[in-house]
């Protein structure tokens, strides 16, 4: 991790993400596709140009790189500046403002996503004309008129007194505040509206069954009106968890693949440890692109850092055990750049594996690898899959707003109980193959039973069964979330 290492060591130099120590946003904008290339049936739009580092340019300067273009022509930045006082005026703007809307966990991240420009064009929590595009299109239209995908709402609640009392004033601009009551964000040019929740829940999810846990923790109990406006942040989202360092920003993220001067990035999302197939399906990755004719392919090893229902790993422990998977050579330092993607999880399936898409092409990736039943679950009732597990792949490849974007499905692996290592399934030798599932993997890691050798690097090993080791007996692993940070 030396490569990356030194990279996250000069962000604390930054004055802010995306910023110079001098204050002046560095080169963000790629230029579209400009060449193809192809291999077998995968037909590839890539940069013409290897980039290198990028000169510093004033601020909304177009300049010219290998990356792929952001969604709506440049990335959004809604973080204040400090430079010209404005970081200050802001806070003392928020501090006068009479209206006060607390964020929960779930909406300071959706703050958090919205203030790097994770949803460019997007501005701000979403208007009804917004909202209604993202519920029944997938996609919002942008300033120039083209449909850009957005398949999830990114929106914020309040209260039907709240909203009588706003509405009363005729006030235009309301401030954002934490659970501790501190200023957080101004949102200006307010719009109000219903919060249909059924709608809201049967067009994201494809059911209204109970038992989501998105819909529970976010939408069941919120209020039944919606806000919607322009979002200024006052300072860059913390968490203080010591993971800080691994939330690089769209930004930041195009400026280390820049550095390492990457003519291609491939994203890779996951919500789990990393086991020996995952990382046999992205060193395979990088083989065939290098196989394309490109020259530095570099990963994007990007796990969800936000809200995840109880009984998934916590953030904290899926780091520490990815970070043995490049301290112990499983996947490559050199070519690999970890960070934390702080979008919360909605475990929505097809709709919410184009959010996770378009996501990365805002940081620079102009590659998806995408598995069986992305972003999916298990039916909260009945005993079955909730999506149909191919569905995800075959609606990333006709996804409006998707276009540029290149899907490389997941190819299956499984551990080859022949060779005793992870390996590429050939259905012409079934029984040699054993499908270790993420259930049996965390079952083998809380009974301190060993996976088959091979299946895992050992460090990566001896971290999740140590997490298991954490818990509370007496509560179950169910009952477990991961502390919210201060």
């Amino acid at each position: 991790m030396a490569t990356q290492a030194a990279f996250l060591a000069t962000l604390p130099r930054l004055a802010r993400p995306g910023r110079d120590s001098a204050g002046v946003a560095p080169a963000r904008v790629g230029v579209a596709a400009a060449g193809v290339a192809k291999a077998g049936a995968d037909a590839v739009r890539a940069g013409a140009a290897v980039a290198g580092r990028p000169k510093a340019v004033a601020r909304g300067v177009r300049c010219r790189a290998s990356l792929i273009e952001p969604d709506g022509g440049r990335l959004v930045d809604l973080v204040a500046p400090e430079e010209g006082g404005r970081r200050a005026a802001l806070r003392r703007e928020a501090a006068a403002l009479p209206h006060r809307v607390r964020l929960g966990r779930v909406e300071k991240e959706w703050v958090h996503v919205l203030s790097e420009g994770w949803a460019s064009p997007l501005r701000g929590f979403m208007r009804e004309h917004e909202f209604l595009q993202a519920l029944h299109f997938n996609a919002i239209r942008g300033e120039d008129g083209r449909m850009v995908n957005m398949s999830v709402p990114i929106v914020l609640t309040v209260g039907d007194a709240q909203r009588r009392a706003i509405q009363a004033d005729g006030a235009t601009r309301v401030v954002l505040v934490d659970d501790h009551d501190r200023p957080v964000a101004v949102l200006s040019d307010i719009e109000i509206y219903k919060h249909n929740k059924e709608e809201r829940i049967a067009r994201t999810w494809g059911t209204t069954a109970p038992g989501l846990p998105y819909v529970e923790e976010a939408i069941t109990n919120a209020d039944d009106w919606l806000i919607g406006g322009d979002l200024e942040v006052i300072e860059p989202i913390k968490y203080n968890d010591g993971l800080d360092q691994y939330r690089l920003s769209p930004a930041q993220l195009r400026e280390e693949f820049a550095r390492r001067n990457a003519d291609a990035v491939f994203a890779f999302q996951l919500r789990n440890p990393v086991h020996n197939g995952h990382a046999l399906l992205m060193t395979d990755t990088r083989r065939r692109l290098l196989k394309m004719g490109y020259k530095n392919p570099v990963l994007l090893l990007h796990p969800l850092g936000g809200f995840t229902k109880a009984d998934d790993v916590p953030l904290s422990w899926r780091m520490r055990q990815h970070e043995k998977v490049l301290e112990e050579g499983v996947l490559n330092p050199e070519s690999t750049v970890v960070a934390i993607f702080p979008s919360p999880m909605h475990y929505a399936g097809p709709t919410e594996v184009q959010w996770h898409a378009k996501a990365r092409i805002n940081a620079g990736a102009n590659f998806y690898i995408v598995g069986r039943d992305p972003a999916g679950m298990s039916h909260p009732i009945e005993k079955r899959d909730l999506y149909d597990a191919d569905h995800g792949k075959k609606v990333l490849s006709m996804a409006p707003g998707l276009e540029r974007l290149n899907i490389l499905p997941f190819k299956v692996a499984a551990y080859d109980t022949k060779q005793k290592k992870m390996d590429f399934f050939d259905p012409s030798r079934k029984d040699d193959f054993l499908f270790i599932s993420g259930t049996k993997m965390r079952t083998l890691a809380k009974n301190r039973e060993s996976p088959p050798d091979g299946f895992m690097c050992p460090g990566g090993w001896k971290v999740l069964v140590e997490y298991y080791d954490s818990l509370v007996p007496s509560e179950g692993n169910s009952k477990l979330r991961e502390p919210v940070a201060a």
